[in-house]
């Protein structure tokens, strides 16, 4: 999920206690680690914003705080791989979301782009000897 954006306060809500720490817009993209991949979260949230000015927040949780094992990430974590989510957070953002009201006029399809360039450039940013590879 990296396409769904409002600008206005109260379009964002988050899990218990993290609304305390995280704006209240949802207007940026969102990466989130577990605590033993927090080193990834770090290294890829410094390669996005050397590549983009695109407004994140990150945040290093346990596995069981609600809503941060829910994607595919997650899996990787059970076998002891690090992984990194990289979301617009989905149901916690977008009221469309997985109702016949999540149609592609409700995406924003030019903050979507921006993303996606940022999160290409990190990824190119990727080498053997890297800090993302160690």
């Amino acid at each position: 999920m990296l396409d769904y954006y409002r600008d206005e306060p109260g379009t964002q809500a988050y899990p218990p206690l993290l609304r305390c720490f995280y704006p209240s817009s949802g207007n940026f993209i969102g990466f989130v680690s577990n605590l033993r991949s927090a080193q990834r979260l770090r290294w890829l949230t410094n390669a996005f914003q050397a590549s983009s000015d695109f407004p994140l927040q990150r945040a290093a949780l346990p596995w069981w705080v609600p809503g941060v094992a829910l994607s595919d990430h997650s899996t990787f974590w059970r076998e002891g791989f690090p992984a990194v989510m990289v979301t617009d957070t989905a149901y916690l953002r977008n009221p469309h979301y997985h109702t016949a009201h999540d149609v592609p006029a409700t995406l924003d399809y030019g903050r979507m782009a921006a993303v996606t360039l940022g999160l290409a450039a990190s990824v190119a940013s990727l080498t053997p000897a890297g800090p993302g590879m160690r």
